[in-house]
């Protein structure tokens, strides 16, 4: 019963993903793509976790910190780009004496 169920939130987080690639792509606009890049990071990370308890093993757990990580990041610099239109400041980590 419970391979039953972690099999369907698997199938249902890949459909989630895609159609949240669906919404990157089409998009309307800029924070609307950045919300769905997030969120397919957000159930990539869900589906390994429920993969890891699937297969019985701990192994994935570096997998999951590090999609957490970057996806974290990558969602930072985006909404620092809509913020600002640019990610890195030219100019800032001169010393001016």
């Amino acid at each position: 019963m419970i391979h039953f169920i972690l099999m369907l939130s698997v199938s249902i987080m890949v459909i989630s993903i895609g159609i949240c690639a669906w919404r990157l792509v089409k998009g309307p606009s800029l924070p609307d793509r950045i919300a769905a890049l997030d969120t397919i990071g957000i159930n990539l990370l869900a589906m390994v976790a429920v993969l890891s308890v699937l297969f019985k093993t701990q192994s994935f757990i570096e997998y999951i910190l590090l999609i957490g990580i970057l996806s974290f990041i990558g969602t930072m610099a985006l909404a620092r780009y809509i913020e600002r239109r640019v990610v890195f400041e030219h100019g800032s980590d001169q010393n001016d004496s």
